[in-house]
């Protein structure tokens, strides 16, 4: 009896979790990330926006995309944890984006020196 007790507690787990999910779900994050990647090749390649505007533009579009991988894909709002992998993952943003917006800075660094 406690064999079929621990085979009925390991299909209500997780793995019934994910089974519970559509495919609805995965194909809104996938064309999510088709549209955020269409957009920033369009602008990139296209010309449409100045160096400055257009950086922090793409840069914009990256935090969009790093979003919608983390809730579509990687499932950050689901589990009975507690909430340090969010913490974490707010953390890694924030070093992200400082890190992003520092190159920027000193990519154009160079412009004011000359």
């Amino acid at each position: 009896m406690a064999a079929h007790g621990h085979a009925e507690q390991h299909h209500g787990g997780p793995v019934a979790a994910h089974e519970h999910h559509g495919a609805g779900k995965y194909i809104v994050g996938y064309i999510a990330s088709l549209v955020l990647t269409a957009i920033a090749f369009w602008l990139a390649l296209g010309h449409h926006m100045a160096g400055g505007p257009l950086a922090l533009t793409l840069l914009i579009l990256g935090g969009l995309q790093i979003v919608v991988q983390l809730f579509f894909f990687m499932h950050v709002t689901e589990g009975d944890g507690p909430p340090f992998h969010s913490v974490g993952l707010l953390l890694g943003l924030i070093f992200t984006f400082a890190i992003a917006l520092m190159s920027i800075w000193i990519m154009s660094f160079h412009y004011q020196v000359q």
